[in-house]
């Protein structure tokens, strides 16, 4: 358990794999009550069953705030008039949306008294710094719980077995271990295959789209009549 003292924590929480276990988790090391919230920023069908599933992995209690609108016209509207694209290629889809969550989630913590607020960034990213950097310029008091910074889980398949022990269900196995993230701009997938640079995305990564292989090669062009 940690020496740290902690009372309720506000998780950024989206379902997945880690999110989903970091719920037990903190019950455990942090002897605290986890309130889950999740912010609808147009990730669909993936809200369906999010607070049952919740509730059922230790949470106390799940907040659900529909930020659709306030995203596309104070984040993604300005993302397209800027022309904002990293490396000339990634137009910025996960990134985009973060200090919007901890925005909310900071809200929701002072709204429901919570002296600390949690994330399911990994310690090797710059997500964990998109929130933190917000967490802190909105209510610097509020302890930062990262999970991937503590726990002994190094991996997703050590993260799918943490998940069977404690009896979460989560979509992900080890024959389908991607991690995804969508909303309204994009879905992006990270690890599994992914993690070694020479292998090519796999065909069911293409949920929107088709790989250039099975794609259409049939293309039509109009010529403008005025």
């Amino acid at each position: 358990m940690s020496d740290v003292e902690v009372h309720k924590v506000v998780l950024a929480y989206s379902g997945g794999l880690d999110t989903s276990i970091i719920v037990p988790w903190l019950r455990e090391n942090y002897a605290c009550e986890v309130v889950c919230f999740c912010a609808n920023i147009g990730q669909g069908d993936e809200l369906a069953g999010l607070e049952a599933k919740a509730l059922a992995s230790g949470a106390s209690k799940v907040i659900l705030e529909d930020l659709r609108h306030e995203f596309a016209r104070d984040f993604l509207f300005p993302l397209l008039r800027s022309g904002a694209v990293y490396e000339g290629q990634y137009l910025l889809g996960t990134s985009i949306a973060r200090p919007l969550i901890a925005k909310w989630q900071v809200a929701v913590a002072e709204a429901e008294g919570a002296d600390a607020v949690a994330h399911g960034c990994t310690g090797k990213g710059n997500d964990q710094v998109r929130f933190e950097l917000t967490y802190k310029a909105l209510d610097p008091a509020l302890k930062v719980i990262a999970p991937w910074r503590e726990w002994a889980i190094r991996s997703r398949e050590d993260a799918l077995a943490y998940a069977r022990a404690h009896n979460v269900p989560v979509a992900a196995s080890e024959g389908s271990i991607y991690s995804r993230d969508r909303n309204l701009w994009h879905l992006s997938h990270e690890g599994g295959p992914l993690e070694d640079p020479a292998r090519a995305p796999e065909e069911a990564m293409f949920l929107w789209t088709a790989s250039p292989e099975a794609a259409s090669v049939t293309m039509a062009y109009r010529p403008r009549t005025s």
